[in-house]
Parts: C-alpha cells; structure tokens; sequence
C-alpha cells in the first residue's frame, strides 16, 4: 500500500543488486514495482539495516555509521512553488486531469573555449582585442566554482597546543530577520560542498555581518579555538615590500579571487575542529573557513609556492589577489593604473586610494576612544604619504593615554588639521634601486622626521614621536636618534647602497654628508641600527 491508500503489484524481485551512496556499496534486494520518476526508492526495509541514524529534514540529510566509516547524504530541497501554483496543481491531481507530476531542473552547461566572452565590466566589454584573445581560453576561470577543491601539498592543519579541551561555546540567541538569511546561506554552502553536518565535540559561534550591499556575510567567531591554536611563523610580505616591485612597470593587470580561502581543502583529521551551531544543526568545515588564525598564512604559503618562478619578476601575491578562480568582475587587465591594497599604483609612482581619503574628511568627530582609535587607524595607514604625521597626531595620540576622553580644542585642531593634510597626499616615486638613495632628517624637540628621496622626489615619509628622556636631550642625540631610526625603518633600502644623508645640524653634517659606500661606513651603520636610548 502506497501514500494515497492505493495497492501497487509487485511484478518480481531483483536479488543481492549493488548500490553505491557516496562511494559507499550496498548490496540489496529491489522489488520491481509500476512507479515513475525515479529509478530506485529506498524504503523502511533499507532504513532497518543500518541502525541508528540521524536525520535533519531541514537540509535534508543523514548520518549513519557504514563499515566503521560515518557517511553523510545529503539531498537537495524542492523548488518553492507559491500557494496559488500548489493548489492548482492538488486539484488537478485530484481530479484526474494529470497522471504525473514531475520536476524539471535545468543546469547551465559550461563555458565552452569557442563560446564568447561572459560581458562584465572593465575585463571584457573594453578591453584590446589582443587581450581578449588571452583571455579567451582561460574564461572557465571566471566561473562560480563547484564542489570540494582538490586536496593539496598546502592542506589547512589545525595544530592545538596539548592538552587542550575542545572548545564549545554557547550559542547566542539570533535575531528573527536573521534566520532565513542564515537558513539561505547553510543550504547554499551545503549544496557547494563547503560544509558537512557535524557530531564533533568542538562548536563555535556564527555571526552574521551586514555588507555594503544589504547581503549578509557569515563569519564564525573561531576567537577561542583560535586562543588554542600553535601559531604558524609564515612571512606575510607588507604592502610596501610588494609596492617597491612595481618600479618601471607601465601596464598592470589584478586578479581578485572568488573566495580565494575556499580553495584551500581542510586536512581530514583537523575539520571537526571547525564546528559550528546554527538554528538548524551542527555543522563543519571541508574547506579553509576565513576566520582561522593561520589561514592567511596557509595561503600565502600555497599562492607562494604556486606562482614561485615569477614571483617579483612580473607577479605579486597578496592573500587573494591573484589564484584559482577569479571574480571577473574584480579584476582588471592591462591598464594604466589599478587599485592594489588601498592604493593607486601607476607608472609614475604610487598614491593614496582617493575613496578611502573621502571616508577620512567625511569621518565624524570621535566622541569616544574607539572611535579616534579607528580615525587613526585609517589615517595611519597613509602616514608614509604625510610629512611629520607624528607631529599632527600628537595631541589625538595624546588623548589615548588618558583614562577619561575629554576632547579637548588641541585634539579638535589637531582632527582639522590631519584632515585637511589627507586631501594633499603626494604622489610617491616607486624606488630605483640603481640610483642612490637621500635621507633628509630633521628632529624638534616633541618628534623627529625623515624623507626618503631619489633625484628629490619623495618615495617615502616616517616621523616619530619622542619620549620626555629623547625631548631633554641635546639636539645633537635628537639628531643621531632621526638617523638611527630612518637607518632602522628603510634598511632594505640603504643597507648595501648607495645614499646620502642630509641635515641641518652642523655637527652631524660634517660627519656624514657624504656618500655612504665604504665597507667601514657600512659598518658602523649597522651598528648604528642597534643603538638605543
């Protein structure tokens, strides 16, 4: 007997038939029956020799134990129909208007080498012919990505320090409105692969942030698995090392990768570690979740590896700018200028992202700590376009310090005055390290200043406040103190070149105003580096 009451003829059987789920071979014995849609119903029999299992209809999948291996199926939600299409289609059925219903879904086929070019943005509608004829056999690349990655050499691993307990934090209760949209998101990343349902011990929080866009962007808060975890000790280059690569390039090409983390597999034994709690079920990573302490340098190590013969040659990796598959709609081919982590990078030199100083002038006045804190985050990190920032800052910086913020008509002058220094950002020269390099000091008695200058064009600006020991001090040790510490921050430069020193201090003037070369000069340079006050 079926469903609806009816009985349906078993018309034979078909003995010992083997099965595979999920790799998984099951040998079972079919009754043929007069039904369509499908090819083989699993039923309670097939249900009643695996024992316990657990099931979650929300997704749907489920869990059961099968030759000591946990294997997991999960299945695919009906299309939503609205109540208007349901009820006409129950009266049809019920009226003997259609014999059977069916489902059709249509997959879009793959990009084929002779089909034309996806039309998005910059990448295809104006670029060169000849750059589209590159582009061309490459464009599978730009497409949404299916299914797990392949595993790699560069694997995430997960290394907790010993003894440590699994990590298991109570869940917050979440907002309404954000339920759906965390429904939305666990199916879709289900559906890609990303994550499976979990019985690990571990469980972790799941946030949900607003972006720009009014989509959500989900985060896991791994902070406490994060305290846990052994530290990798990978070199993350900085901006400015990847920056001083691009002198003498004229045309310039970026590549943004789509969910560029998501290409990196999870080592076996360390994804139950991942787990994380939602509303409707225990889950875990197969792939490199963001949030990871080690994740960056995980991919780093992994693009490092991949792209290691044209590295600083005509190739610069940063994170997810550049690997597998790509975003078209980030990413930009043989232009004159492009936008390269917060900065404008063209032939002639480097500057400051115009949007991000717009986000300063239109920055409110702070009225707590948190907020100046962020003020001159952002400020700061332009503060090697900015001639004597220390100097500005200093009564912003001042106000740090104190245990109640009181915003005072210095810090108020100070916040006008950084403010309006942000909209007249130089352009900075790219260095060339063929030509000798110039440093230009200057120390007053609250903060010292340099310049790093080729052919007196700037490349680069660094300031510093004193301590009260440095401001008492003679100008002389002010003056030696600016030198040590441009020597220190613009090392890689001037260690092993050529470069000259100028200052308006006379005692140090006649001491070091010429070329620096000689090995013994080089010498007591290096000492200088260490010397502190």
């Amino acid at each position: 007997m079926v469903g609806n009451g009816d009985f349906l003829h078993c018309t034979g059987l078909c003995a010992d038939i083997p099965i595979t789920v999920n790799k998984h071979t099951f040998n079972l014995s079919l009754y043929v029956l007069p039904i369509q849609g499908v090819d083989v119903v699993l039923g309670v029999q097939w249900l009643q020799t695996l024992g316990p299992f657990v099931s979650d209809f929300t997704i749907p999948s489920m869990q059961f134990y099968h030759q000591d291996s946990l294997l997991t199926i999960t299945g695919t939600k009906p299309s939503s129909v609205t109540l208007a299409s349901y009820n006409q289609i129950n009266r049809m059925l019920h009226t003997n208007l259609i014999a059977t219903f069916h489902s059709i879904t249509i997959i879009p086929s793959q990009v084929s080498s002779n089909s034309p070019p996806i039309p998005d943005t910059q990448t295809t509608q104006s670029l060169h012919p000849d750059l589209q004829a590159v582009l061309q056999p490459y464009i599978h690349i730009f497409n949404q990505p299916q299914g797990l990655p392949p595993n790699r050499p560069h694997d995430h691993h997960i290394h907790l320090t010993p003894a440590a307990p699994p990590v298991n934090i109570k869940p917050y209760r979440y907002p309404h409105y954000q339920k759906e949209a965390m429904t939305t998101i666990i199916l879709d990343m289900l559906k890609e692969g990303l994550i499976q349902p979990s019985n690990s011990p571990y469980s972790s929080l799941v946030l949900l942030v607003k972006k720009k866009d009014g989509s959500w962007r989900f985060c896991v808060d791994y902070r406490a698995l994060n305290t846990i975890t052994i530290k990798d000790r990978f070199p993350i280059p900085t901006i400015d090392e990847l920056i001083d690569e691009l002198h003498g390039s004229v045309v310039f090409s970026k590549i943004d990768l789509r969910s560029g983390y998501h290409h990196i597999r999870l080592a076996l034994e360390d994804t139950h570690k991942t787990g994380f709690r939602t509303l409707g079920g225990h889950y875990e990573f197969l792939v490199m979740p963001f949030e990871l302490t080690n994740a960056p340098s995980t991919f780093q190590a992994a693009m490092n590896d991949l792209l290691r013969p044209f590295l600083c040659k005509f190739a610069l990796v940063f994170f997810d700018d550049i690997l597998f598959y790509a975003k078209l709609s980030k990413c930009q081919f043989g232009v004159s200028s492009v936008e390269y982590l917060g900065h404008v990078i063209l032939a002639e030199g480097v500057q400051a992202d115009p949007s991000k100083i717009q986000a300063m002038v239109d920055w409110p006045v702070p009225k707590n700590i948190t907020a100046l804190r962020a003020f001159l985050g952002i400020t700061g990190f332009y503060r090697r376009f900015v001639l004597n920032y220390a100097t500005i800052a200093s009564p912003l910086t001042d106000l740090l310090k104190s245990n109640a913020f009181t915003w005072t008509d210095a810090a108020d002058k100070a916040f006008t005055a950084l403010k309006t220094t942000m909209t007249k950002l130089p352009l900075l020269t790219l260095p060339d390290f063929s030509l000798p390099f110039e440093v230009t000091t200057d120390a007053s008695l609250h903060a010292v200043g340099v310049v790093l200058s080729q052919q007196s064009k700037p490349l680069a600006f660094f300031s510093k406040k004193l301590t009260a020991r440095l401001s008492a001090s003679s100008t002389y040790i002010r003056e030696l103190y600016a030198l040590t510490e441009a020597i220190k921050k613009w090392r890689q430069y001037l260690l092993g070149s050529t470069f000259k020193i100028f200052t308006d201090h006379k005692s140090l003037k006649s001491l070091m105003t010429q070329t620096i070369q000689t090995p013994e000069q080089q010498k007591w340079l290096t000492k200088l580096i260490g010397y502190t006050y």
